[in-house]
């Protein structure tokens, strides 16, 4: 989302492609570590940046299943059930193979039903929904699930799409934001994130998110200092954004804290509305 700055007044005009993202989660000591990838920097879109696994959806495919096969592509994680609809715990003997068949090109869902595979949805938790900003050429809706690392497996990076992976607390990921250059919906998760001890209180958390849905769609301030966005629940997003807008019909209780991105030396920083202290 942004990651080269374009001209505040240019006019952009592209269609909004549905999508999908996983924030894998895995237990450590800190409590939890959260997954990310780094896209191949000739990416044409969030060239070079930490991200969570996920990508645009394809044709006939609802988000969660859009979701699962983005991580079982770019991350090599399966989340799949037997005919009997039994959960798989342990990697299969053969992920391997089905994950080059499916890279290769073969259609997704069709080559897990030739092993006796469907997709396992039921694990993927809603977390947020973001919209990119109509500032941008590329634009997607993306739906982000949160899961817990299936045991028994590890996750690979495809070397294609993307070139490295990362495990990291929510708030090392914060700190190390400029380093592994960041787009503004991972800062924001880690910073909600942030706020759980444990993976236990995050699905919980998750869950109680989806009772109270709502995109976030970021608006562009007017020019000044440096580029900015606003969030919905900005008290000049609806007053001096300029963009596509997708103002809060009401206050989910998620929808606080900082509520603008500023990029500063090539970092997004995710602060308060002048007049509060900035948060990251």
């Amino acid at each position: 989302m942004i990651n080269s700055w374009r001209p505040w007044y240019e006019v952009v005009v592209t269609a909004i492609r549905e999508a999908a993202s996983i924030i894998l989660l895995r237990r450590a000591d800190a409590g939890f570590e959260v997954f990310f990838l780094r896209r191949n920097r000739g990416a044409s879109f969030m060239a070079s940046a930490y991200v969570f696994p996920g990508g645009a959806n394809e044709p006939g495919e609802d988000a969660r299943t859009a979701a699962a096969r983005e991580l079982f592509e770019e991350a090599g994680v399966l989340l799949a059930k037997d005919s009997g609809h039994d959960a798989i715990t342990l990697e299969v003997p053969n992920q391997d193979s089905l994950r080059k068949r499916i890279l290769d090109g073969a259609p997704a869902g069709a080559t897990l039903e030739l092993a006796g595979l469907v997709w396992s949805t039921d694990v993927l938790v809603p977390w947020s929904h973001w919209i990119t900003p109509s500032i941008e050429p590329k634009r997607f809706s993306a739906r982000f699930f949160v899961t817990e690392m299936p045991a028994g497996q590890e996750p690979r990076f495809d070397a294609t799409e993307t070139i490295d992976q990362l495990w990291v607390t929510p708030s090392e990921a914060i700190a190390r934001s400029a380093e592994l250059q960041l787009p503004p919906p991972q800062i924001r998760t880690c910073w909600e994130l942030a706020e759980h001890e444990t993976i236990e209180a995050v699905l919980a958390a998750g869950r109680a998110r989806a009772l109270e849905p709502h995109p976030i769609l970021p608006r562009l301030a007017p020019p000044g200092a440096g580029p900015c966005l606003l969030l919905p629940w900005d008290p000049e997003y609806t007053v001096t954004g300029t963009g596509d807008s997708a103002p809060l019909t009401y206050r989910p209780t998620w929808a606080r804290g900082p509520s603008r991105f500023v990029l500063e030396d090539r970092r997004w920083k995710h602060v308060d509305a002048p007049g509060s202290t900035a948060a990251v």
